[in-house]
């Protein structure tokens, strides 16, 4: 293994044999005497015992256990013919040692650290993830992904995603964004960050949706006037809309064809806030939109538009309300000809 050198090649070995079980007496006299040979030896055993730990420390995970029973089934078949006769690993015993051993540490890798997921403006992508889940990103978005024994945990940084949840009841799926955590099995949503608000649709199952801030524990989140918790009113075909500080989540009823049109390469609205409907344009627009005022923010716009047109997209909203577009550099700058008496 020309990745390490003989003497950690040997702490490996070392490592790996007495992962095995108790040394007898000739092993132990020939361990003894690799430690005393070289000053730096017991800090490189020290080094791979640590890491042999860390494996050890996620040997619940069915790929930990796939992969520490190769490396000592490989130490098995290597057993005839061991050690030299000075009591150091054969060469061929630390080369298999020390290739097991980078394969276990490789997955300890995988499975301990988060994969972050990411699309630039204008892109989507769907990623099949290592349980069997589906994760569809809309344009501009990112996505941690971590996977650990006993929970899939997910993290919406930006954006819009699609999570199609593969039934696992013994480790939970979660994803937060913005201080809200949603918790599902087997099941099919939608979360999106929209301005200050945190927008989750239910396709398919159910859900429990947490408040979950930094310094204090996760609570159900409150919904609507009753203070009822998602588990119990959230429906498939159901929208909550969760903003920053508001004290209680509303509850709305969402279109599903319309709300994954998006996947599809369309952006429609309905009855949409103006500034809602820039902000996912903006996820599409190499040139982004900017609105100059609250009073053409608040305008509602429908309709349906291809994502990626944005020219299209602004000459549709300036030609039905009144409103003007200006180009400021990269931007484009929509304003309001509404009399200001009227804000």
């Amino acid at each position: 293994m020309s990745a390490l050198n003989p003497a950690r090649e040997a702490a490996v070995a070392w490592c790996l044999r007495l992962a095995e079980g108790p040394l007898d007496p000739t092993e132990r006299e020939a361990f003894d005497a690799w430690l005393a040979a070289d000053p730096g030896h017991p800090a490189l055993f020290d080094e791979a015992v640590a890491l042999w730990s860390a494996a050890g420390d996620q040997a619940g995970a069915p790929e930990m256990v796939v992969l520490r029973g190769q490396a000592l089934e490989s130490a098995r078949r290597a057993n005839a013919g061991r050690w030299t006769r000075d009591g150091r690993p054969t060469w061929r015993f630390a080369a298999i040692a020390a290739s097991v051993m980078v394969a276990v540490l490789a997955g300890v890798w995988t499975i301990g650290l988060p994969t972050t997921y990411r699309t630039g403006v204008g892109e989507r992508e769907l990623v099949a993830l290592p349980d069997g889940s589906k994760l569809s990103l809309d344009a501009d978005t990112a996505v941690t992904v971590r996977y650990t024994q006993g929970r899939r945990t997910l993290s919406l940084k930006k954006g819009r995603a699609r999570f199609s949840v593969a039934k696992d009841p013994l480790r939970p799926f979660t994803v937060t964004s913005a201080g809200k955590t949603v918790v599902a099995v087997g099941t099919a949503f939608s979360v999106e960050r929209l301005g200050r608000q945190v927008r989750v649709i239910l396709y398919e199952g159910k859900v429990s949706v947490l408040d979950d801030p930094p310094l204090a524990a996760p609570r159900p989140l409150a919904i609507g006037p009753s203070r009822k918790t998602a588990d119990v009113v959230l429906k498939p075909g159901g929208e909550l809309v969760i903003g920053d500080t508001a004290p209680v989540a509303r509850l709305a009823t969402a279109d599903v064809v319309r709300s994954q049109a998006w996947e599809g390469g369309q952006l429609v609205f309905r009855n949409e806030p103006l500034a809602d409907a820039v902000a996912r344009v903006n996820r599409y627009a190499d040139h982004p939109i900017r609105l100059a005022d609250a009073a053409a923010a608040r305008l509602e716009i429908s309709g349906v538009f291809t994502a990626g047109d944005t020219e299209a997209f602004v000459d549709g909203v300036t030609a039905v309300f009144p409103l003007r577009a200006r180009q400021d550099g990269e931007n484009t700058i929509i304003s309001s000809d509404i009399p200001a008496a009227s804000e």
